[in-house]
């Protein structure tokens, strides 16, 4: 009982590749499909790291999806208006990681609820995202070289699991092997607690809000890689998903904790549902209906795992 309530969120994604692989050996279980997975999940989870840093200080940012979106209207505006590669990369996730950091702020400064500010600075995010495209979708001007970020592989790999590879390496050191990251989860043990042993919760409130949409903008940058167009709401899709991502990985590794090893296996989770469910043909009303109901199953089993002990 004690392993399948600290790995049980492990079985169930072993399960469900077992499953799918038996239903469609052909279509699902290959190497191939396989690698379409991790590309098919890579911004979801890149997002859902972000949040991931959020939710360990007990948080949410429910503005990500709308800096996805304008992280990819924007990369797209300033393609059309000739500006370089590296410069779009940097002004853009200069420019996602400073909305993050006035979440942040208003969150840690003036104890704002992260619900309200996030989801009121979101919409402002989204208004200036119509403004940026006039509600269109943008596609001229974006370089090949820029398109191969989202599309391309090397050595048989996809691009886009090279980032979240990298991604996930990085902010799995930041949260568990620094300093940085004892103090996130020591503020969202309690808050107050950390204010009086001396720990600076404001600014770090305010540094893990910042790299949550940073690496939202990192997403928006890529989807718009990979389609090779942006569209005013094409981040839409990504703030359920990444937060289910974080609560199916809150029942993996840690019980009751986010951390990143297990945001991969919550995202691994969805990619594979909805891999697996397209494959056999089921309608996308149907995928969705199956996925909530996965999630909620992971979300009894923990409570109920924690009530037996």
């Amino acid at each position: 009982m004690i392993l399948f309530r600290r790995y049980g969120t492990l079985f169930a994604l072993a399960l469900i590749v077992l499953v799918f692989a038996v239903a469609s050996p052909q279509a699902f279980g290959t190497v191939s499909n396989l690698v379409n997975i991790t590309q098919q999940m890579s911004l979801l989870a890149i997002v859902a790291i972000g949040a991931t840093l959020v939710m360990v200080l007990g948080e949410f940012d429910l503005s990500v999806s709308a800096v996805v979106s304008f992280a990819g209207i924007s990369a797209a505006a300033l393609f059309a208006a000739g500006v370089p590669i590296a410069i779009v990369m940097l002004a853009v996730l200069a420019a996602s990681l400073a909305m993050g950091a006035v979440s942040g702020f208003l969150v840690a400064r003036y104890r704002v609820p992260s619900f309200i500010a996030t989801l009121a600075f979101g919409t402002v995010i989204g208004g200036l995202t119509f403004w940026i495209s006039n509600g269109a979708t943008l596609f001229s001007g974006i370089p090949a070289v820029f398109r191969d970020l989202g599309r391309g592989t090397i050595l048989g790999v996809p691009v886009p699991t090279l980032w979240l590879a990298g991604v996930a390496v990085v902010f799995w050191l930041l949260l568990d092997k620094t300093e940085f990251g004892r103090r996130l989860y020591a503020i969202g043990g309690n808050r107050e607690a950390a204010r009086l042993v001396g720990l600076p919760v404001r600014r770090d409130m305010v540094v893990a809000f910042a790299l949550c949409a940073a690496l939202a903008g990192l997403a928006g940058l890529l989807l718009t890689a990979r389609l090779g167009s942006a569209h005013p709401t094409g981040g839409g899709g990504y703030l359920l998903q990444a937060y289910a991502a974080v609560f199916l990985g809150m029942t993996a590794f840690r019980e009751g904790e986010p951390s990143v090893p297990g945001t991969l296996v919550g995202a691994a989770i969805i990619a594979v549902v909805s891999n697996g469910l397209t494959i056999l043909g089921v309608p996308s009303f149907l995928q969705d209906l199956l996925t909530g109901a996965i999630i909620l199953a992971a979300v009894l089993v923990r409570n109920v795992a924690r009530e037996e002990r």
